[in-house]
């Protein structure tokens, strides 16, 4: 997934502006590729991830050896429903390829709108979604029956993200590949 995802990472990203001082939460952070890139870019900041899976967290410690011995990441085993931070503690928060496993999607964004400062801004990126192309919309509305999950429209991302308190929603699509960036504001 690391290597996988990497180009879809780097244009969903593309899409926010970060500073070297933010503090940022990557749920559902997996092998810890995209901490990893924040990291990079956060020197004088923090980057944290949570996942509920034991492997990937463990995955993710091993790829972010140095940060975290630098004391710039920290990983945790955690749901997105309930994410071990105060309110008001990160300026982004990231879900890469994640919000398809989420339990309780609206309430889980409202969680994630908990742990935002405000004017914090949520990044999610994803390969796939209700798009107008018909090869890959069949491509991946397979995938999602085999993966038991639901893929949303650009208008769907709007609205579970207006339900959730979020405002200035903006939608992105790659249309030829079939990604999609979803950003919103607290």
């Amino acid at each position: 997934m690391n290597v996988s995802h990497a180009s879809l990472a780097e244009w969903g990203s593309s899409h926010i502006k970060l500073r070297k001082d933010m503090i940022i939460l990557d749920v559902g952070c997996g092998g810890g590729a995209n901490v990893n890139r924040f990291a990079q870019f956060a020197s004088d900041g923090r980057v944290f991830g949570i996942d509920y899976s034991p492997t990937s967290v463990k995955v993710s410690k091993e790829v972010n050896k140095k940060y975290i011995e630098e004391g710039i990441v920290e990983i945790r085993e955690s749901s997105v429903s309930y994410i071990p931070f105060e309110d008001n503690t990160f300026d982004v928060v990231s879900g890469f390829e994640a919000y398809y496993f989420w339990p309780d999607l609206v309430n889980d964004l409202k969680e994630i709108h908990r742990v935002l400062k405000i004017n914090g801004v949520l990044l999610l990126v994803n390969e796939g979604y209700k798009c107008e192309n018909k090869e890959i919309r069949k491509i991946v509305e397979n995938w999602a029956k085999l993966g038991n999950f639901k893929l949303h429209s650009p208008e769907e991302y709007r609205d579970f993200l207006s339900k959730a308190g979020f405002s200035e929603i903006e939608v992105y699509e790659q249309k030829e590949k079939g990604w999609i960036t979803a950003i919103a504001t607290k």
